[in-house]
């Protein structure tokens, strides 16, 4: 029993270094621009080994201030993403139950599909999960968890969105995750992504060019290779017209 209490307690040990580790490494963020996130040192290993898509090993990724992030790109992704981030505490738990009530709804879909794909002889296709983050999960997430689905790692998510929304402003939040955010392969951040898109810098994105870089934040490398998809157009379109009823922080 007391080979197991003390078990127990270097693991509540390590589990609270690692607490305090997150929350100084977001305290410093203040005043500090983080040089990368776990997703892009993950994404950076496998092009560094692998090559990307069309077979090269390339990176793209520059640090703007917020001010040199165009506004319509900042109304954008708000709107595309989280329609009230100026206004919840990193959370929002009706989003989150909206999300698991979908979810469940197409694994039961998803089930009835693959007991006749595989009647057919054919390989069932996996769910599609959607999410309910807003963007201060997305960004706790992004910064410092792995990409694996589980209640632990969902758990330490909310823990450290709530840590940010402590310890950093929105606007300091919003900064942060537009300058790393995913928008294809090896492109990170809003500099990145304009340049790649459009041949342009950030400041100078105006409401159609931002409008479709946040439609494609979801999935990113999906529409990359799909720029004329019709669902990017339509969307973009959609998000344009809500665009003005966002407030920035």
């Amino acid at each position: 029993m007391k080979a197991i209490a003390a078990w127990i307690g270097c693991l509540l040990l390590a589990g609270i270094a690692l607490e305090l580790f997150f929350i100084v490494r977001i305290a410093a963020m203040v005043a500090i621009d983080p040089q990368s996130t776990t997703f892009q040192r993950s994404e950076a290993w496998q092009i560094g080994t692998q090559g990307n898509a069309n077979g090269k090993r390339e990176w793209a990724q520059r640090w703007v201030p917020y001010a040199q992030i165009a506004d319509p790109l900042k109304r954008a992704v708000i709107a595309s993403e989280d329609s009230e981030f100026i206004y919840h505490q990193g959370i929002e738990w009706e989003a989150i139950e909206r999300a698991r009530q979908r979810n469940a709804r197409a694994e039961e879909i998803a089930a009835r599909r693959a007991a006749q794909a595989r009647a057919r002889g054919k390989e069932p296709a996996a769910p599609k999960i959607r999410g309910g983050s807003t963007i201060t999960q997305q960004l706790a997430k992004n910064l410092f968890l792995a990409g694996e689905r589980t209640l632990l790692r969902k758990g330490q998510e909310l823990v450290l969105a709530t840590a940010l929304e402590v310890l950093l402003s929105k606007e300091r939040i919003l900064e942060i995750y537009l300058n790393n955010v995913e928008w294809g392969e090896g492109v990170f951040g809003a500099e990145a992504a304009a340049q790649h898109y459009f041949r342009k810098p950030a400041a100078r994105l105006n409401a159609n060019e931002a409008a479709r870089l946040a439609v494609m934040l979801p999935s990113p490398k999906f529409f990359e290779r799909r720029p004329g998809s019709p669902y990017l157009t339509g969307r973009a379109a959609t998000i344009v017209a809500r665009m003005s009823a966002v407030e920035l922080p």
